[in-house]
């Protein structure tokens, strides 16, 4: 069976580390519990410098949390409160159990301002730690309600699914991506080096070469006389569409053409829509008001055009309307998902439809993921086999017409 590494106190405070065999993480969470001890973190045994690790570092000083740090921080302060221990006691055993520097930067400040007297929203409002508006929100109505561990507990839950559904889109592209970078390297070696050495002795002939192999040729002199302008002019394109994206009009409508994109286009809607209805869910389900519940839900969509359509079904519902029936005359969101969320409104169940309807949605996007990839691994591996084959076979043909050698 697998080791896992973990993290744990006991019920008077005093820190646990070890390392302990499970089928899996919630096993080594259940018999962690079995001995009395209140589980702050359970890791894979196997460790390492992830590419999600990479991407996620910072450069010149902190500027918040990483997300992996932030579900950490939620999960146990949600352990420690579910298991009885009040919230200074909480952080103070936080602060001592963890050996992470920045994430005790980050405690010191918020047990200082809850031995102020400061509600944690409050406190982690004024954090520069990565806390968003739907963060705090979650924290202020588990305050609200009186239950600060359960809400805490459902704030770990919603970041930890939605950390998997991104991660599940990371994994499936850098494969196609690697595989592009590949290719165009492999391509642009044997264009400025290889195909050159042959240039040479193809002059030294004196023949006419056939006309593939001076489209070749000629390809590979442009680049090799060109690509460091090539490389500024795509450099220079790229910056001027990244200013050209932060005009709203022009921000909209090209969020408009992805969404209608084939194979990409219902891949982004879905992914979307999955984040926005999990968010909008776990916001209502944890007390939050919906029309509030909207508007934070609302930040965590990119596309300009789904934006466009929450911010038209939000003046519905000011105005007393219903949540769906904007939404569905939009035509932005998928129907089934407005269908869903309905019959949510009706039966006076939305939040938990939501749910239903991220969950339907996170497996919906790793199917299509899965389709997509399908299709596009071997459209890259077959093109680049034709590009190669067709250089290589223009030299070929050059060198045995050079030599007259039928063919």
């Amino acid at each position: 069976m697998p080791v896992f590494h973990y993290q744990a106190v006991t019920s008077s405070g005093e820190a646990r580390a070890g390392q302990l065999e499970g089928a899996d993480q919630h096993a080594v969470v259940a018999q962690l519990q079995s001995q009395g001890l209140i589980p702050l973190s359970v890791e894979s045994g196997i460790r390492g410098f992830s590419l999600q690790q990479l991407l996620q570092m910072k450069v010149g000083g902190r500027q918040g949390l990483s997300e992996a740090k932030l579900l950490g921080f939620t999960r146990q302060l949600a352990a420690l409160m579910q298991a009885g221990i009040a919230l200074d006691r909480a952080l103070q055993i936080m602060h001592r159990v963890t050996d992470d520097h920045e994430l005790r930067e980050v405690i010191s400040p918020i047990q200082e301002g809850v031995r102020r007297g400061q509600s944690l929203s409050v406190v982690l409002e004024e954090q520069n730690a990565g806390f968003t508006n739907f963060y705090i929100s979650m924290v202020q109505a588990a305050e609200v309600s009186g239950d600060l561990g359960q809400g805490l507990t459902t704030l770990a839950s919603y970041m930890e699914r939605s950390k998997i559904l991104r991660d599940q889109v990371m994994s499936a592209l850098i494969y196609p991506i690697i595989l592009l970078l590949v290719s165009a390297i492999s391509l642009l070696i044997i264009l400025t080096y290889v195909v050159p050495q042959f240039e040479q002795l193809f002059s030294d002939m004196g023949r006419a070469l056939p006309l593939s192999t001076q489209v070749v040729i000629g390809v590979a002199q442009f680049l090799q006389n060109y690509l460091p302008m090539i490389l500024v002019i795509m450099l220079a394109l790229f910056v001027y569409c990244r200013y050209l994206l932060t005009q709203p009009s022009i921000r909209l409508s090209w969020d408009r053409r992805k969404l209608s994109l084939p194979l990409f286009g219902s891949l982004i809607q879905r992914l979307e829509t999955a984040r926005f209805t999990r968010s909008l869910g776990t916001l209502v389900k944890g007390g939050v008001p919906l029309l509030r519940a909207l508007s934070i839900a609302q930040e965590t969509l990119s596309n300009r055009r789904l934006i466009e359509a929450v911010s038209g079904a939000t003046n519905s519902l000011k105005e007393g309307r219903h949540l769906a029936a904007p939404l569905l005359a939009t035509g932005a969101f998928p129907a089934l998902a407005i269908q869903m969320m309905q019959v949510g409104e009706e039966t006076g169940q939305l939040e938990e439809m939501l749910l239903k309807v991220a969950d339907v949605f996170d497996q919906e996007v790793a199917t299509a993921i899965q389709r997509m990839l399908a299709i596009l691994t071997p459209a890259l591996i077959v093109t680049l086999g034709v590009v190669i084959a067709g250089i290589i076979m223009s030299i070929l043909v050059a060198i045995m017409s050079i030599n007259q050698i039928p063919i």
